[in-house]
């Protein structure tokens, strides 16, 4: 049953964490309703890694129920021998900044070693998966095509698949739940990490399912031998909060779940670093500011729009460190009043719409730096989005584009679905 605890609550109760004061006792004693493939695999005994040497690919989203780590799980569970760490963007440990590269080390706590598959290569490589017979993914995703991770997995999946070694995926939620689909597929010319499969931007899929799809659609030439340690009593319908699991950071600007949420809604915008969307602030994704913007007149605009499950407030900062980094800004933040019904990354353009309508001299690609079009366009999976929106500044003129494979996909999708 999915708790009764409002959007507007937990967005209110996060701030309240921000700002020093205690969690409500509502959020904190919330009861776990599901388990992960990590408490599925340990109540197995740990049965499909009896007697293999196991690499495990994790971060500190990693955890069990209690907060303990899969490294260390792995590494004291009898009959396992866990001989190879694998770090991925942000590190095993979760202490690297987005982009930073990973250098590899001995883990103090195990003796492990640890490879890092964000740096030199961001595939591991014959040597790395010398000694193993398994590779175990356990890492919690948040649903974004240009959210790292799953590029991991899928590149992971190849170099097992090349390496004859078995492949074993600890599922988790998808914190967004399993029903928003939403964004165009990936055009030829624009793979990279932040797009490394041709799928829409919000996926609606578990990262095990999506493991299913790429083995399943071919994505790989060649498919791993593929594992999928199943959730139990996971619903697409559910968000993260429904599922009373703890959060953990999944990278240094998604600090709580709902965070999630607003990654998409400001993501490919936040690209250009034409405004601030809340990274260097308290608000990381969710909002939307500059020096230009009179932020009663902006708010007022966009909530004209009506867009359906979303309303914007007016407000006043001054970012701490990134885009307007010590200057008074003014801008909006969003509000989800209605998750089920908000599309969340088309908010970024009609922002970019009402700022071209009420500031006409600070058109977004008239002044994004340049420099930065090329990772918009990837985050975007095509330059359209860019060339169609510049022309006129509409939303309308590229959302049929935005959403032309989201139907067909949802279909091809429901043949992976391990959870109702």
């Amino acid at each position: 049953m999915a708790t009764n605890i409002s959007y507007g609550k937990l967005l209110f109760i996060g701030v309240l964490f921000i700002s020093g004061i205690t969690f409500s006792t509502e959020a904190s004693a919330q009861k776990i309703r599901i388990s992960s493939g990590l408490e599925v695999l340990k109540e197995s005994g740990f049965r499909i890694l009896q007697g293999k040497r196991v690499g495990l690919i994790t971060n500190p989203t990693g955890v069990d129920n209690h907060l303990r780590s899969t490294i260390d799980i792995l590494h004291e569970a009898p009959g396992v021998t866990l001989v190879a760490l694998y770090g991925p963007e942000h590190g095993v440990r979760g202490d690297v900044h987005a982009g930073d590269k990973i250098d590899s080390f001995t883990d103090p706590n195990t003796g492990v070693p640890v490879f890092s598959i964000y740096g030199a290569t961001r595939k591991p490589t014959p040597e790395m998966l010398e000694g193993v017979d398994v590779l175990v993914y356990d890492i919690q995703d948040i649903g974004c095509r240009s959210y790292t991770y799953i590029s991991t997995m899928y590149l992971a999946m190849q170099a097992a698949a090349e390496n004859d070694i078995e492949f074993v995926v600890l599922d988790r939620p998808n914190p967004l739940g399993g029903l928003k689909v939403e964004g165009n597929l990936v055009e030829e010319g624009f793979i990279s990490f932040v797009s490394q499969l041709k799928i829409p931007y919000l996926y609606g899929l578990t990262c095990g399912e999506l493991a299913e799809m790429i083995n399943g659609e071919r994505m790989n030439r060649q498919p791993c031998k593929l594992t999928v340690v199943k959730m139990k009593k996971w619903r697409r319908k559910m968000n993260f909060e429904d599922t009373g699991l703890p959060w953990v950071p999944t990278s240094p600007h998604i600090p709580f779940a709902h965070s999630a949420y607003f990654y998409p809604v400001s993501g490919i915008l936040g690209e250009l670093g034409y405004m601030s969307i809340g990274v260097g602030y308290t608000l990381p994704f969710e909002m939307f500011a500059a020096e230009w913007i009179n932020a009663d007149e902006f708010a007022g605009a966009l909530n004209a729009k009506r867009i359906p499950g979303i309303s914007f407030r007016p407000m006043h900062l001054k970012p701490y460190y990134s885009v307007g980094q010590g200057k008074n800004l003014q801008g909006v933040q969003i509000y989800l009043t209605d998750f089920s019904k908000a599309r969340l990354s088309d908010i970024q353009f009609h922002v970019m719409e009402a700022a071209a309508q009420l500031y006409p001299d600070h058109k977004v690609f008239d002044h994004a730096p340049e420099n930065r079009f090329d990772m918009f366009d990837k985050v975007s999976g095509s330059d359209f989005i860019r060339l169609a929106f510049s022309k006129n500044h509409r939303f309308d003129d590229i959302k049929s584009y935005w959403t032309k494979d989201e139907e067909a996909f949802r279909k091809l999708s429901k043949k992976y679905y391990l959870y109702r």
